[in-house]
């Protein structure tokens, strides 16, 4: 069963209790839970083979309306996206270097049904408890950043190598440090690249990706030629790796990617691409 999945049952357990009124909200907490795991997706810092970091600190703006309904259960709420986040990781092989958090705060310039996340990866100290966090606290900068957007700071990658994690103890579980700690740990080894299938889906039509670079267009030289009008001669890139990536090469109409117009963006399985009036799915397996 998907991450996703699991957190919609979760959710779907406390709908007949008064968290209940959460779905009357016109943002939806499905929504948040999504964007939250692409804003791993796109602040991955790969440290070496083995680590790959993510932020840990996210901050989840809503609209004056949407942040009134959602606010009396935001620990609740916070709770259960704090924990998603974590199965994500896990799934994905990322690792934190903090507790992980998420807050609600209130954005004047949104409209009833938009949001904004903001992330940064914000390392743990000794006043920080390990384990799963009870619910979101109000946000406290613990370090002024250098600048308003300095170094640090929400969006920003750590400004170092996160600290290596311990040995386990004897007899403990393997990729779990002494005495407990809070970074996801792999289940298991990655997976070697090549043992990872890759392909995309066109109107129901297959067309694997059996080389680093797959170019997508209008062109009859493109590796996947599109049929669109919207779609430019050379209209985008997907270049494989862990994790694989797209890449607009200056078409006219760019690229959406899971709801969000980018020009570069981080690919997962299920990721849906829209390029002109054509959907395209990416999709990735291991064997």
């Amino acid at each position: 069963m998907g991450v996703m999945k699991r957190f919609e049952q979760r959710l779907e357990g406390l709908v007949n209790g008064t968290f209940a009124k959460v779905f009357k909200s016109e943002v939806q907490p499905v929504e948040i839970a999504g964007a939250l795991q692409r804003e791993c997706d796109n602040n991955a810092t790969i440290w070496n083979r083995e680590r790959t970091v993510v932020p840990n600190d996210f901050i989840v703006e809503l609209s004056t309306p949407d942040y009134e309904r959602l606010s009396p259960y935001s620990g609740q709420l916070g709770d259960e996206l704090s924990g998603l986040v974590r199965d994500y990781a896990k799934q994905q092989r990322y690792t934190f270097m903090g507790p992980i958090k998420v807050h609600l705060e209130k954005a004047d310039d949104l409209d009833t049904g938009l949001y904004r996340v903001r992330s940064r990866t914000l390392a743990s100290s000794t006043s920080q408890q390990p384990g799963r966090p009870t619910g979101p606290a109000p946000y406290a900068q613990p370090d002024p950043p250098a600048g308003p957007q300095g170094p640090g700071g929400y969006g920003y990658p750590p400004t170092a190598p996160p600290p290596m994690p311990a040995a386990p103890p004897p007899g403990g579980r393997p990729g779990t440090p002494a005495g407990g700690d809070w970074r996801a740990q792999p289940a298991s080894a990655p997976v070697p690249d090549a043992q990872v299938r890759r392909w995309i889906e066109i109107n129901g039509t297959r067309h694997q990706i059996s080389r680093p670079t797959l170019v997508m267009g209008r062109s009859t030289d493109a590796d996947v030629r599109i049929d669109d009008p919207g779609v430019s001669r050379r209209h985008c890139e997907i270049r494989t790796g862990t994790p694989s990536t797209i890449q607009d090469l200056g078409s006219t109409n760019g690229i959406v990617v899971d709801g969000q117009h980018t020009t570069r963006a981080t690919l997962r399985d299920g990721s849906r691409i829209v390029v002109g009036s054509t959907t395209i799915v990416y999709r990735q397996a291991e064997g």
